[in-house]
């Protein structure tokens, strides 16, 4: 998925996969479920930035 495996255990998963239509499959939804993740926005939005700050400052009042 991340092309992290050293090059003769690559070679092995593709042979798997060539082979195996059940773990093709599956492979292939990883790397959809992998390509839609890092499309998703990755820092909160400033609504919910600026909720969460003035919920903790309900604990600086308090104390």
């Amino acid at each position: 998925m991340y092309n992290e495996l050293p090059a003769n255990e690559q070679q092995e998963v593709e042979q798997a996969l060539q082979h195996d239509a059940d773990l093709a499959a599956t492979c292939a939804d990883l790397l959809l479920a992998q390509r839609t993740l890092d499309t998703l926005r990755r820092k909160p939005s400033q609504s919910s930035t600026e909720a969460i700050l003035q919920y903790s400052r309900t604990f600086l009042r308090s104390a």
